[in-house]
């Protein structure tokens, strides 16, 4: 099964996935990208053979609303943490555009030190809170939009389109750095992730109460589908590469109105990529 659920404040992405894998009974709950608690908004679960999407689904570009403050500066980069640096500079809106619209395009960030991206085996978190210094990767991002929304001093509201693995963390430090101050994220709300949006999502309420909408594997695919012949779907269900009459890179396979697997081009034949299921 896959659901996107509305995540609320004060939950962990994890949490989410324990709630939902008790009311279904099964331990294989997975996420595609982690929210923090202070956020909210789309979180896309898979479950049991839905796990197998995970990676592909969280691959996918994220838009973003979020509020941030002027003047500070807090360890965790957002307002639940310890203040470490304050600046009484008070940008004009004019600065305020022209700062956003100067994260548009590629670039390298350096993600924030409270997260869990893994460094020699440890999460950058585990660092942090032991007070250990590490060398943090910097990561490659694309922000294919950004947006003023308010500007009312100390606080900036904007919408954000980013590539996965962008941390907005960082992009309200920086953004905060190149107005010769800080600032520090007080709000953010995941609005969409790929096409599957906040007006569409299901609240943890709901979904308790079992009325909640599922995602169809077909709608979270966006690859060609081919309907396989018998033939072909004895070959695919034993894992066997195949010839197809495409040039797509990748193709959902299809057997019995059933989606089977995700096949990708290599020369010219089709070899398993995702097994999903078998009739």
């Amino acid at each position: 099964m896959i659901i996107n659920i509305n995540k609320e404040k004060n939950y962990t992405s994890r949490d989410i996935c324990n709630i939902i894998g008790k009311k279904l009974k099964t331990r294989k709950v997975g996420h595609t990208g982690t929210l923090d608690p202070l956020a909210t908004g789309v979180l896309i679960i898979c479950t049991d053979e839905s796990t197998k999407l995970v990676d592909l689904l969280t691959s996918k570009d994220k838009e973003y609303l979020t509020t941030l403050k002027l003047g500070i500066e807090t360890d965790t980069l957002d307002i639940t943490g310890n203040i470490i640096n304050e600046n009484n500079y008070i940008p004009s809106q004019e600065e305020v555009i022209n700062a956003l619209n100067s994260f548009l395009g590629n670039s390298t960030q350096i993600p924030p030190l409270y997260s869990a991206i893994k460094v020699n085996g440890k999460k950058l978190y585990e660092y942090a809170r032991k007070n250990e210094i590490v060398n943090i990767p910097t990561r490659d991002i694309t922000v294919y939009n950004i947006k003023l929304l308010s500007y009312d001093y100390p606080y900036i509201t904007f919408t954000i389109h980013v590539s996965k693995g962008t941390y907005i963390r960082s992009i309200i430090r920086d953004l905060g750095y190149k107005l010769n101050t800080y600032a520090t994220m007080t709000e953010l709300t995941r609005t969409k992730q790929g096409k599957f949006t906040l007006e569409n999502s299901n609240s943890l309420k709901e979904f308790l109460n079992d009325n909640y909408q599922t995602i169809s594997l077909t709608d979270v695919l966006d690859y060609p589908i081919i309907n396989l012949t018998e033939e072909e779907y004895r070959l695919v269900k034993n894992g066997n590469y195949i010839f197809l009459n495409t040039q797509e890179k990748y193709v959902t396979l299809k057997y019995k109105n059933q989606v089977i697997a995700i096949y990708y081009r290599k020369k010219d034949l089709y070899y398993p990529y995702k097994m999903l299921q078998i009739i």
